[in-house]
C-alpha cells in the first residue's frame, strides 16, 4: 500500500504545526509522498510581490517578513539550522531579484517564479522536521516530474510526461525515504517555473497519487473534514463522515473551500479514495470521499461561492435562429472565459462567471462586452453569490422547489439552474443576502 498526503498552509505554518504533521506521517508508514503548501502567510506576501507595483523598500520589507516566518521554523531545528538558513537565504536572494524584475516588467512568467518560492522553502523545512523525529524525509523538487505547458498562472499538466517522469525519478526513491515535495508548481518544456493556479496544491497531490498508482490520498487541513456548510455561517453545520465523488465534486466546484475544484478529477479517474481531516486533531477522524458510499441523503450540503458575475445577452435574432449561441461562445472562448451556469429563454441567455479571490482584473472586461454588443444587447451584473444545494437524485425529488424556495420567500432569486445534474440545484442571490439564505436553508433542510 502506498499513500500520498498533502498539508495545507496552516498545517505547515510554524514549527509546532509542522511537528504535528510529521507525527501523523510517522504513524502512517504507508504514506511515502508528502505534498506541502507554502507556510501560512507566505503566499499572500508572494502574491503582493507578484501583482503589486512596489518600491524597493516595500519589497524588502515583504521579503523580510517571509524570511521571519521561515527562520522561526528553522531555529527549532538546531542540528540543521545553519544549512537550512543558507538554503532559505538563497531562495530569498533569488526572490529579491525576481521581485525587482517584476516591478519593471510585470509578466506572468516572473509572477509564477515568485509564487513558487513559498513551497520551495516549506518543503525543505518539513523534510528536516521529519528527520528530527527519525523519519527519513527527503526534499524533492516536483519540477523534475510535473511537466506543464506555458500557460503561466493556470498551467496544464502533461499527464503522460508526469507518469513517465514519476516512474523514472520518483517511484524508485520511495522504498528508503519519505519524499517531501511542493504543491502548486511545475515546469514547462523550456525550464520555466509554472503554477497550476492558487489552491492547486491539492490538485498536485491528486496528480502525483495517480501517477504513482497510490492506494489513497489524504488532504490534511485545519478543519475536521468536509462540513454540511461553512460553520462560520451556520452554527448548526456538522462534519460529513462520507461523501461520494460526485457530491464532493459539486461541492468543490460551487464554493466549498476545503477542496480545490480540480482535486477530485484524478482521484475519480483512477478511483483513489480521498480522506479530508484536521492536522490539529488527527484523532477526530474526517470525511472519506469514495466512488460508492453507504448513505445517499437527499440533501448533503450547501455550498456558497461569492463574487459572481451574471451576464445576460438578449437579441430578437435568437428567435427560431441557429448559430447565435455559437457566436456568443466563440467570443468567450477567444477571451479564454469559462461559463459556470447557463439558462436560456427564447430571446435571451443568462451566463454566470466566477471571479476568484486574488484576481487582478475583471473577467468580463470592456473588450469582451464590446464584442458581445456587436451581436446583442448585453447586461453585466456584479455583487452576486451562488448557492448550491448538493445531494442525491435532486432531479427526481418531488417537492424540491417548495422545500427550498418556500423557506426563503422575499429573497430576490436572480437565476436558477436545475436538472442538468442529479447532485445539485444552484441559484444566484444578492451578495448581502447570501449568508442569511445559507443559514436559513441549512436550519430547515438539515434538521
Amino acid at each position: 500500500m502506498l499513500n500520498v498526503a498533502k498539508f495545507g498552509g496552516t498545517s505547515v505554518a510554524d514549527h509546532q504545526a509542522m511537528l504535528r504533521c510529521a507525527h501523523i506521517i510517522k504513524s502512517q508508514p504507508e504514506t511515502r509522498v508528502v505534498v506541502v503548501s507554502a507556510s501560512a502567510g507566505v503566499t499572500n506576501h508572494l502574491v503582493t510581490l507578484a501583482q503589486t507595483q512596489l518600491s524597493s523598500s516595500e519589497q524588502a520589507n515583504i521579503i523580510a517578513s517571509i524570511g521571519d516566518i521561515q527562520f522561526n521554523i528553522s531555529k527549532h531545528l538546531a542540528a540543521a539550522e545553519a544549512e537550512l538558513n543558507q538554503q532559505i537565504d538563497q531562495i530569498l536572494v533569488s526572490l529579491t531579484a525576481l521581485a525587482e524584475q517584476q516591478s519593471i516588467l510585470q509578466t506572468a512568467k516572473t509572477g509564477d517564479a515568485i509564487l513558487a518560492c513559498g513551497e520551495k522553502m516549506s518543503s525543505i523545512l518539513f523534510a528536516e522536521v521529519l528527520r528530527s523525529i527519525d523519519v527519513n524525509g527527503f526534499a524533492f523538487d516536483v519540477r523534475q516530474v510535473m511537466r506543464t505547458n506555458s500557460l503561466f498562472g493556470k498551467a496544464v499538466v502533461d499527464l503522460e510526461a508526469l507518469a513517465a517522469n514519476c516512474d523514472e525519478k520518483l517511484t524508485p526513491l520511495l522504498n528508503d525515504q519519505v519524499i517531501v515535495t511542493q504543491g502548486f508548481i511545475g515546469e514547462d518544456g523550456m525550464g520555466n517555473t509554472t503554477t497550476l493556479g492558487r489552491g492547486g496544491s491539492d490538485y498536485s497531490a491528486a496528480l502525483l497519487a495517480e501517477a504513482i498508482n497510490a492506494s489513497g490520498l489524504a488532504i490534511w487541513t485545519d478543519v475536521v473534514g468536509i462540513f454540511t456548510t461553512d460553520p462560520r455561517i451556520a452554527s448548526s453545520a456538522r462534519a460529513i463522515p462520507e461523501i461520494s465523488f460526485g457530491e464532493a465534486a459539486e461541492m468543490a466546484t460551487f464554493g466549498a473551500k476545503i477542496l480545490h475544484p480540480a482535486t477530485l478529477i484524478p482521484a475519480m479517474r483512477s478511483d483513489i479514495p480521498v480522506f479530508v481531516g484536521s492536522s490539529r486533531e488527527p484523532e477526530a477522524g474526517g470525511t472519506q470521499i469514495r466512488q460508492q458510499v453507504d448513505s445517499n441523503p437527499t440533501y448533503r450540503s450547501i455550498a456558497l461561492r461569492r463574487e459572481q458575475t451574471l451576464v445576460t445577452v438578449k437579441s430578437p435574432a435568437m428567435l427560431h435562429a441557429s448559430g447565435f449561441l455559437a457566436q456568443v461562445f466563440a467570443i468567450l472562448a477567444k477571451h479564454e472565459l469559462s461559463v459556470d451556469l447557463i439558462t436560456t429563454s427564447e430571446i435571451s441567455v443568462a451566463l454566470t462567471f466566477d471571479n476568484p479571490p486574488g484576481s487582478t482584473q475583471a473577467l468580463i472586461n470592456k473588450a469582451v462586452v464590446e464584442e458581445l454588443e456587436q451581436l446583442c444587447e448585453v447586461t453585466v451584473e456584479h455583487g452576486l453569490s451562488l448557492i448550491a444545494i448538493v445531494g442525491n437524485d435532486l432531479n427526481a425529488t418531488s417537492g424540491l422547489g417548495s422545500n427550498i424556495f418556500n423557506n426563503i420567500e422575499g429573497v430576490n432569486i436572480r437565476m436558477i439552474c436545475h436538472g442538468a445534474s442529479a447532485n445539485n440545484l444552484c441559484f444566484l442571490v444578492n451578495e448581502n443576502e447570501a449568508n442569511q439564505v445559507v443559514e436559513t436553508l441549512h436550519d430547515k433542510l438539515f434538521v
